[in-house]
């Protein structure tokens, strides 16, 4: 399906379009197709060949003969055009937090500045001071973006990561040479951010496989082709590594693969102790001239040889290092704690409808929760001053809490709670006032301006709201979008305190480009007494698969069930939500 890529082409061209000073409705009209062909459940190619394009929501005529011509020729003449007048890469300049089309093109006209690396010479060498609209402390802020883009650029979300690697393992275990394949490397670990996928496979005739993988249509570059190690690069330059091992080694590898290289370390460091020698292809013990494999198909029966439970991939981490070696490397050692698993959920309390910038109604977004077999859903669209994503006035609020009650009626075996993400203002005052807020199930209060104020303001706002008694939880707290913002300064040990003290849980928002918090985030946290809900921030059905992502951050925090209030059923939620 060529509908990703059609989509972005047409989402760039918005974007070139408005660094030329294009009229906003033209504009829009490409950034509204480009948003309804990602959104597409057909093959937009087979849409094209049944004469149907314009059958799709914003595509007119014209659009439908651009479309048209790229998908018959790999080419867009209007495109083309585009980039001879406007550089592609000012696509990377104001992608930038702080810069958007307007500077983009002030800085294109006025020193010539056509990519980031130019951007960045001319903020460090004093270029842009003087420029209309250009302060020292937006300089600052430039420096600090580019920063995070190129971030960006290395490393890809988790989210990312595992859909790329999802398409070569959906591709691979179908081939009768395949026996047993998995993802390995930070990908499995559930890393926030992933540099290259690792995939190893279980095969007795690596050459088959190795021919299969690098002919593979997601495949534009080789860089390696081996017989059991082959690399290449995808269409997004991501590179993927493929390893194929006989069955009994499968397991060493997949644990050596895996990593971490702190984690690795450790491991060696105690087979030596109790005279062993771990690699990639098996456990062995050390003879005076000889040595003896003691395990290596499965990482269960490695574990087992070094005298180790079976230690999730999540655990393999610097974080939390100093307490899990702790529980083994004693006279007494403890079993290590049961961690929260997916299966544990029973409810997500942060999805937004139609009634703000959601992609679905209410009963589309509840329907796809009683399919994930959970109990409860909150629909918690934003408040009414969060104009640009369709908050929701105090007016409006009554219509939808009438929409939710009828549901309910309806509903058996399930609640449908009535939830807001209400905005934190710049004093930490909350959008809806106190009638207005004692009326939700659950509210969750988040921060989206005002990232600039300093640690002080921010700790302040967040401590405030924490106070507030109609809060019971803050949102993506520490404000993170991976690649394109870091976190916010503030005092994360005081705002956890404040979460205590008040009885308010931290989110651990789900969705791959935030993240939020951490999973150092929810290890610290976690050790103050903090509770967790683990939300999706779902805008369409499909968004409420990001719960999974949300699961392996707080395992690498070291979270267990009863640190996560959305593990519990309808009732234990709300009793353990009450406010003091």
């Amino acid at each position: 399906m060529k509908n990703k890529e059609v989509a972005d082409l047409l989402e760039r061209m918005g974007t070139l379009l408005e660094i030329k000073g294009e009229v906003v409705f033209k504009t829009r009209a490409y950034f509204k197709a480009a948003e309804n062909i990602a959104n597409l459940s057909e093959d937009i190619e087979l849409i094209r060949r049944e004469n149907r394009l314009e059958e799709i929501p914003g595509i007119g005529k014209t659009l439908a003969e651009k479309i048209t011509q790229y998908l018959d020729t790999g080419r867009m003449a209007a495109y083309e055009k585009l980039i001879e007048e406007i550089p592609e890469s000012l696509l990377e300049v104001v992608s930038v937090p702080s810069i958007g089309p307007k500077k983009a093109r002030l800085f294109f006209e006025t020193l010539k500045i056509k990519s980031l690396e130019d951007l960045r010479r001319a903020a460090e060498g004093g270029r842009l001071q003087g420029l209309v609209g250009i302060q020292e402390k937006t300089i600052e802020n430039i420096l600090r973006g580019i920063r995070v883009v190129r971030q960006g650029q290395e490393r890809m979300n988790l989210g990312t990561a595992a859909e790329i690697a999802g398409v070569f393992i959906s591709a691979l275990e179908d081939l009768p040479e395949v026996k047993r394949i998995a993802a390995a490397g930070s990908l499995r670990r559930g890393c926030e951010t992933v540099r290259d996928i690792d995939i190893l496979v279980d095969s007795a005739k690596p050459q088959a496989v190795m021919e299969a993988f690098v002919r593979l249509p997601q495949v534009k570059i080789v860089n390696a082709h081996g017989e059991t190690k082959s690399s290449i690069l995808t269409p997004e330059n991501v590179q993927v590594d493929l390893r194929v091992v006989g069955s009994e080694s499968f397991g060493a590898a997949l644990l050596y693969f895996t990593g971490s290289k702190s984690f690795n370390i450790k491991l060696r460091q105690l087979a030596i102790k109790k005279g062993m020698k771990v690699s990639e292809y098996g456990i062995f013990a050390v003879r005076e001239e000889s040595e003896e494999r003691l395990a290596g198909k499965t990482e269960e029966e490695c574990f087992k040889a070094l005298g180790l439970p079976s230690i999730p991939p999540e655990l393999r981490e610097e974080i939390g290092e100093e307490e899990l070696w702790g529980v083994f490397c004693t006279g007494r050692p403890r079993p290590l704690p049961i961690f929260i698993e997916p299966k544990d959920i029973q409810g997500d309390l942060h999805v937004h409808s139609t009634w703000s910038d959601g992609h679905n109604t209410i009963a589309q977004m509840v329907e796809a929760a009683q399919k994930r077999g959970y109990q409860y859903l909150a629909v918690s669209d934003h408040s009414a001053h969060l104009k640009v994503a369709g908050g929701v006035s105090a007016e409006d609020l009554k219509k939808k809490k009438r929409e939710i009650d009828a549901l309910n009626e309806k509903l058996k075996d399930f609640r449908v709670l009535f939830g807001t993400e209400v905005e934190i203002d710049t004093e930490g005052n909350l959008d809806y006032n106190k009638k207005v807020l004692s009326e939700f199930d659950i509210v969750i209060a988040s921060i989206h301006s005002g990232f600039e104020q300093g640690p002080e303001r921010l700790t302040r706002r967040l401590v405030k709201t924490c106070q507030n008694r109609y809060v019971h939880g803050i949102a993506h707290p520490t404000g993170v979008h991976i690649g394109k913002r870091e976190p916010y300064a503030f005092d994360f040990q005081e705002v956890c305190r404040a979460a205590v003290d008040n009885n308010v849980f931290l989110e651990i928002n789900a969705f791959p480009v935030r993240l939020d918090l951490n999973s150092s985030n929810v290890y610290y946290a976690r050790r103050q007494g903090v509770k967790f809900a683990i939300n999706t921030d779902a805008h369409r059905i499909e968004h409420l698969d990001y719960m999974k992502f949300g699961v392996s951050i707080a395992r690498r925090g070291w979270a267990k069930k009863e640190d996560v209030l959305n593990t519990r059923s309808l009732k234990e939620l709300m009793k353990a939500v009450q406010k003091h």
